[in-house]
């Protein structure tokens, strides 16, 4: 399998392409603020075919050139029904600063074809297959993506729900601390300890090395243990 990723614009959002190997077909995995060129670039260099876009939420830094990378490779991009509107009117997501800071940005533009992710389907793209499981907390609509690898390995594209040493904010619209919990106890913390994290922003880690050393998971008994007792 084929893991390329780099961080974009000016709040560092990361991207990601995934692909069975050279020259084969691609999904990438939230757009953000300046990501084209590099997008570009990466899919020229390793003779790539892009199939789809896929979107962990709503955030403009992760969906902000989603439009213009749909419409470059003519291909769809999917986002989970609760941060649908976001791809249409990005300023309601970001609280009472938001007319303010997308005023002093270039217009956003929705994708031309836009699918809606359910909990628990698996996509067939790119010969890849990818499990999406609903992680509420960040924003309403945010989704992890899960796939494994050639080598029986696992990885696990986060968004913004979880990152190395901390988790996503949840003080913006559609942003709910309770909820972020519960996702962390009943979507992550069961997880494999030896599952690769790729989060939207920052390094990547390990389900395990955060159920070690992530201060915001330390008091939060996994979904599975507690149904043992």
């Amino acid at each position: 399998m084929l893991v390329l990723g780099f961080p974009a614009g000016p709040l560092q959002a990361n991207c990601y392409l995934l692909a069975a190997g050279e020259g084969a077909d691609c999904v990438i995995i939230d757009p953000g603020q300046e990501a084209a060129a590099a997008l570009d670039e990466q899919v020229r260099d390793n003779g790539l075919n892009p199939v789809a876009v896929l979107l962990t939420h709503g955030h403009f830094d992760h969906v902000f050139s989603a439009g213009d990378v749909c419409r470059t490779y003519d291909v769809p991009a999917w986002i989970h029904p609760d941060d649908r509107y976001m791809l249409t009117d990005p300023a309601a997501s970001m609280g009472p600063q938001g007319a303010e800071l997308f005023a002093a940005l270039p217009p956003l533009t929705a994708p031309a074809e836009i699918r809606d992710l359910a909990d628990g389907e698996a996509l067939e793209l790119a010969g890849l297959s990818l499990s999406v499981t609903h992680s509420p907390g960040h924003t309403g609509g945010s989704v992890l993506f899960g796939v494994g690898t050639d080598e029986g390995g696992r990885l696990l594209l986060a968004g913004d729900t979880l990152f190395a040493g901390a988790i996503g904010r949840t003080d913006l619209p559609g942003g709910d601390h309770p909820t972020m919990l519960r996702t962390l106890r009943t979507r992550v913390l069961p997880l494999e300890d030896d599952t690769v994290v790729l989060p939207g922003h920052g390094p990547t880690t390990t389900i395990g090395r955060e159920r070690a050393s992530n201060p915001f998971l330390q008091d939060l008994v996994p979904a599975s243990d507690e149904a043992g007792r």
